[in-house]
C-alpha cells in the first residue's frame, strides 16, 4: 500500500522530467525491499496556482507525501524516507544551485481500520515471482 504523491509548482515544467522523477522514486521504493511491486503507486500533480515565500516568480517547490500501510519499524520507515529524499535530491541537484527551490517529504502510516482497497494486480504480479 505504498502510495507516493509528488506535488510541485507548475513553474517546474520544462525544468524537471516528472516521468523520470516518478520512476526514480518507484525504483527507490522497490529497492528498499519493504514493499511488493503490485502495491507501489507514484503520481505527480502540478499546481498552477500557488503562493510561495516572498512571492518571487522564480520560487518553486516539490512536496512529497508517502502513505504506507502499518507493519514497518520506525527504522525501516526512516531508512526508506532517507533513501527517497537522497535519490530525489540527487536527481534535482540543479534546482538547489539557485535560492528559489523547496523540497519536502513526509512519510505517514495509513490507519488500517479506516482504509479500504482492492487490487487485481497482485495475483498477476505475485505469480511472476
Amino acid at each position: 500500500m505504498p502510495h507516493f504523491t509528488i506535488e510541485g509548482s507548475a513553474n517546474l515544467k520544462g525544468r524537471v522530467d516528472f516521468k523520470e522523477l516518478s520512476e526514480v522514486v518507484h525504483k527507490t521504493i522497490l529497492d528498499s525491499g519493504l514493499f511488493e511491486v503490485g502495491a507501489v503507486r507514484v503520481r505527480v500533480f502540478l499546481s498552477e496556482a500557488y503562493a510561495i515565500a516572498d512571492l518571487d516568480d522564480r520560487n518553486s517547490f516539490i512536496d512529497m507525501s508517502f502513505r504506507i500501510g502499518v507493519g514497518r519499524t520506525a527504522d525501516e520507515k526512516k531508512r526508506v524516507g532517507e533513501a527517497i529524499m537522497a535519490a530525489v535530491k540527487n536527481r534535482l541537484s540543479a534546482l538547489f544551485s539557485e535560492p528559489y527551490f523547496a523540497l519536502s517529504l513526509e512519510v505517514r502510516e495509513i490507519d488500517p481500520v479506516l482504509s479500504w482497497k482492492d487490487n487485481a494486480m497482485h495475483a498477476r504480479l505475485r505469480s511472476k515471482a
